[in-house]
């Protein structure tokens, strides 16, 4: 057995930020959105265990916007993954998409967002691209809207109410 020489607190802290993710997509699979809450997420399309259609990996090859609002069917969440069908240009499809593909989580209803590291260009040594922050575009209940890279640096409004640490993300608040 090796034993690490630190503790990945920042590996520990994104694992517990996609649960969040993960419980609320479950919640939503469960009973529906409440209220006005609805969610944009962007994902990394090449990341393994990632699937959509040729159609749509031709026009995001490497990262996609989703938003779960009006449209959606059929959505399923597992401990590694989320499965849900949307249409696009009024073409049904359906995504899986791995939590840990997943770059962005933003819920606007409350301003809640969570940005996740890149998990493969960390492991692969692969630059993160510099990105513009993420400004989602409400579609108004109509086909879901995909957007191409939206590499989010940071979420305005997004609850991180104690700064951010040197490295961007927000700084966690020990009680």
């Amino acid at each position: 057995m090796t034993v690490e020489s630190t503790i990945d607190y920042e590996g520990l802290a994104q694992e517990a930020m996609r649960g969040v993710v993960r419980k609320v997509l479950a919640r939503t699979a469960k009973s529906g959105l409440a209220g006005d809450h609805h969610f944009y997420i962007s994902f990394d399309t090449e990341a393994p265990g990632a699937s959509l259609s040729k159609r749509l990996k031709e026009k995001y090859p490497r990262e996609m916007t989703i938003v779960l609002q009006h449209r959606f069917w059929d959505l399923l969440v597992s401990e590694d993954r989320f499965e849900v069908k949307l249409t696009f240009d009024g073409i049904p499809e359906r995504l899986v998409v791995p939590f840990d593909a997943i770059k962005v989580f933003f819920d606007p209803s409350v301003r809640f967002g969570l940005q996740f590291e890149d998990q493969g260009a960390a492991s692969e040594g692969r630059p993160q691209p510099p990105g513009n922050a993420f400004e989602p575009h409400d579609p108004g209940g109509h086909d879901a809207h995909a957007q191409g890279p939206a590499h989010a640096q940071a979420i305005p409004g997004s609850g991180c109410r104690q700064g951010r640490n040197a490295r961007g993300r927000c700084r966690l608040r020990r009680r």
